[in-house]
């Protein structure tokens, strides 16, 4: 036990998964916070999402048990956000989902696919239905799909709140070096509980463990007011615009079965623009505020894993699912560790 008679607990890697296992025990237990790179400036590939929170949308990819999942995670975010210190924007006004004339096939495609989640279920537009969600894009669609349960959260404000939330409680924070877990110490230093929350950092201690390539465009669009996330149904880049505070936009799509970490290529810089100009036309006189890319740690099979070792509870691999899955999957993890 340490001075404050609080059990002392490590948490190794401050992206996403970290942040939340902090904020979950932060008040019952002293914390120390290892991450490798500066956690004012984080690498993390938390700090690129969308942070769409979409169980149904993804339950088209997933098993019905993650998307279930998903769906207890929405309920989980209003409690992580309410113990920060500053406001973070959070809404669950639905997403919608609208696809050309020419592309109604991959939109009846997806909506077979789309798994059952209790009390829920998509609802099938028009050209009005879309015009009354969405008023800017009244005429250029005329079929859509409306998936109300859904919402999302602003990333970057996140990041930054927790992070300053965490340090107002007194949360100590080793940065700038690589961390090492053995015999249940970091670095030497023994704690009651360590929780492994790094990423791909873990690889060598994760077997299977992959990376998944992402990439996102950034745009500030003072042209462009949605209320909500959009997805634009395509058979080559089916896209996603997820509106943030201050008319700024986060637009993605890519997944590329890929270690790269280098910076977003040309190809899908172009694809992502064009695709985002052809839902809205204000996007072209939008600024790009940045194109980045990054890794999502993966498993063979896509879904998290969790493993308790003596003191030592690792999470990782939350693929694709990182925002909609972190409340949960770190919930659980600490359950089973009895924290």
């Amino acid at each position: 036990m340490s001075q404050t008679n609080k059990p002392r607990v490590a948490i190794v890697g401050f992206g996403l998964t970290g942040r939340v296992a902090a904020l979950m025990l932060a008040e019952q237990y002293e914390l120390s916070v290892f991450e490798r790179d500066p956690v004012a400036a984080p690498a993390s590939v938390g700090t690129l999402a969308a942070a769409m929170l979409a169980p149904m949308a993804e339950s088209v990819i997933c098993e019905q048990d993650l998307a279930e999942q998903g769906l207890h995670a929405m309920t989980l975010w209003p409690e992580l956000l309410a113990k920060l210190d500053a406001p973070v924007f959070f809404q669950q006004q639905g997403t919608v989902i609208v696809a050309h004339q020419q592309d109604r096939g991959d939109l009846l495609s997806f909506q077979r696919r789309l798994k059952p989640l209790a009390g829920h279920q998509a609802q099938s537009l028009d050209g009005h239905g879309i015009g009354a969600l969405e008023p800017e894009l009244a005429g250029r669609f005329h079929q859509g799909l409306y998936l109300p349960c859904e919402g999302q959260l602003d990333n970057l404000a996140f990041f930054a709140a927790s992070l300053n939330t965490l340090k107002n409680k007194g949360v100590r924070f080793h940065e700038g070096a690589t961390a090492h877990i053995a015999q249940g110490r970091v670095n030497g230093e023994a704690f009651d509980w360590i929780i492994d929350c790094r990423g791909l950092d873990a690889k060598d201690d994760s077997p299977g463990l992959r990376g998944v390539r992402g990439e996102v465009a950034r745009i500030y669009a003072p042209e462009v007011s949605l209320q909500r996330p959009v997805r634009l149904m395509h058979p080559r880049y089916p896209l996603y615009i997820a509106p943030k505070p201050n008319h700024e936009f986060v637009i993605g799509a890519t997944e590329i079965e890929s270690q790269d970490r280098g910076d977003i290529t040309v190809r899908s810089t172009l694809e992502l623009l064009s695709a985002a100009y052809t839902v809205h036309s204000g996007f072209a006189e939008g600024r790009v505020m940045s194109l980045r890319a990054g890794l999502r740690p993966a498993y063979k099979d896509n879904r998290p894993h969790i493993s308790v070792t003596d003191n030592v509870i690792r999470i990782n691999g939350l693929y694709r699912h990182g925002f909609l899955l972190a409340p949960a999957v770190v919930q659980h993890a600490l359950q089973q560790g009895v924290l």
